[in-house]
């Protein structure tokens, strides 16, 4: 199993629970990398602007390209598709407002602690990114804190 961090809004984690977290869509910048996911393989969101972690959902299926339009918003570019695509289904999702501060863990994860707090977006830099096992496991066991296994 490998784990992923994918980057975006919350307002796009919203959209995708509307849906019951089926997929999983990533910018067009991104397609090597959803092509190496596996069925199992795991995806933390993290919620840009409000710097949280807002769940963890399981890879189903292989990466496909889709250009319907799923709702889904860039912050930085306005006209940002999100072609690359991958079944899913929800592992660990909290409610709104229980979701893991990652401003208040980052010297728990190798990924966040050379950054610290304040520089957190220097690691959270491109939509997707690998983690590993040891930060996914450190950001599961926060999650299941706040949300039953689905």
């Amino acid at each position: 199993m490998q784990a992923w961090i994918v980057v975006g809004s919350a307002d796009n984690f919203e959209l995708l629970r509307e849906r019951g977290f089926d997929v999983a869509a990533f910018k067009a910048s991104r397609t090597k990398q959803a092509s190496e996911m596996e069925p199992g393989d795991r995806i933390v969101f993290y919620l840009t602007k409000v710097v949280e972690f807002g769940g963890v959902v399981e890879v189903t299926g292989e990466a496909f390209e889709d250009d319907s339009d799923i709702g889904l918003r860039s912050d930085s570019k306005e006209d940002e598709a999100f072609p690359n695509r991958i079944h899913t289904k929800p592992h660990l999702i909290p409610e709104q407002g229980d979701y893991v501060d990652v401003r208040e863990i980052t010297d728990l994860l190798d990924k966040t602690r050379k950054f610290g707090p304040k520089k957190l977006g220097m690691a959270f830099r491109g939509n997707l990114h690998k983690i590993s096992q040891g930060d996914y496991d450190t950001i599961e066991g926060l999650l299941r804190e706040r949300a039953p296994v689905a």
